[in-house]
């Protein structure tokens, strides 16, 4: 397989909501840059993959994911998609400190293979199911417009919510009291953004036992996983790690100290398909669970998360609702959501489509 053509193409995205977390502490999120992908083979196929990243988990910036994925195009018109370990450690070396820019041609050589397979990639990756429930974030708000958003998304069809928290634990506490009030049958997550202390998460845990399903990266990573396996070991609701679960090395500490019951991976900050069945295996390995995660990104990406969430039966929970708010979004696909469920197409490759 030739790969003759390759294109680097930055966008910018707008949200329809502006999005705050404990890390907006200067206004809201309004808009997000991304960087798509697209390379056309000798055979006439035409694959995507995308860089979205978010400078406050891995401490990339426009340019240097830009530099990155410029450098991988020089470098992929060499490579074969078909010998895929070769050509992804060959762009690895390229994406030091960058692994957006790995994970966008990592997610389009994966589609140019389904697309050459005539398979749709959650089964060429191993074709575990073909269907996933999502969760879907309410981000910081005051506890009215919480529990309106949340009633929001009920009407929707979801019935898994996440809330944004992390940064004053006894709001925190009040918002998800008053989302459980009002909802009392949905299932609740919890994520502090790495905003508590180890006193302030177990208080919360405590405080929310037999109302929350997971409490997410509950304090800065910063710190090192001795807090962490702290509030692991005394906390009634399960933790889940997510931005000190970034690479293999990091889930594989987390596992031998037994730091988190679980680990969250995001295609876009871990570099792709390949890093996230390397975490995912680690993790399975351990005896943590899974949870398949996104940033604000592309439905494409949305599509990627789900093809991988689907291939494994060590992924249990999918967070994979990156693109719901996006006004502009160029990417179209092609699975199904349905009462909160993501169910996979049986188009050949990522089953994308991407007008630009």
């Amino acid at each position: 397989m030739q790969i003759t053509h390759v294109e680097v193409i930055p966008v910018d995205l707008h949200l329809r909501v502006p999005y705050r977390t404990r890390y907006q502490d200067e206004g809201e999120l309004e808009q997000v840059t991304v960087i798509f992908v697209r390379l056309e083979t000798q055979q006439g196929q035409t694959a995507w993959g995308c860089a979205a990243f978010d400078p406050a988990l891995t401490g990339e910036t426009g340019e240097t994911v830009l530099r990155a994925c410029q450098a991988c195009a020089l470098r992929t018109r060499d490579l074969n998609p078909l010998n895929l370990e070769y050509a992804l450690t060959e762009l690895e070396q390229l994406c030091e400190g960058a692994p957006s820019a790995l994970c966008a041609f990592d997610v389009a050589f994966h589609d140019l293979l389904g697309l050459a397979a005539g398979l749709p990639l959650h089964r060429l990756l191993g074709g575990y199911r073909d269907r996933i429930q999502t969760s879907v974030t309410i981000n910081l708000c005051e506890v009215p417009e919480t529990v309106e958003r949340a009633r929001d998304r009920a009407r929707q069809g979801f019935r898994i919510l996440k809330l944004k928290g992390g940064r004053a634990p006894a709001e925190d506490i009040e918002r998800v009291r008053a989302v459980h009030r009002a909802l009392p049958h949905f299932t609740l997550r919890l994520d502090a953004d790495q905003g508590y202390t180890v006193t302030e998460a177990l208080e919360v845990a405590r405080a929310l036992a037999g109302q929350l399903e997971m409490l997410e990266e509950p304090v800065p990573t910063a710190l090192g996983l001795t807090e962490l396996a702290e509030i692991t070991r005394h906390s009634p609701v399960p933790i889940l790690a997510d931005q000190s679960a970034c690479s293999a090395a990091a889930v594989l500490k987390i596992a031998t100290q037994h730091a988190a019951n679980g680990v969250s991976v995001k295609l876009s900050t871990c570099g792709g398909f390949r890093r996230a069945r390397q975490l995912e295996a680690i993790a399975r390995a351990g005896q943590l669970i899974t949870m398949v995660s996104c940033l604000n990104e592309p439905a494409l990406l949305t599509a990627a998360g789900l093809a991988f969430a689907l291939s494994s039966p060590g992924v249990r929970y999918g967070d994979l609702d990156g693109h719901f708010d996006l006004a502009d979004d160029p990417s179209q696909p092609r699975f199904i959501l349905e009462d909160g469920w993501f169910i996979a197409p049986e188009t050949p490759g990522l089953g994308c489509t991407v007008d630009l």
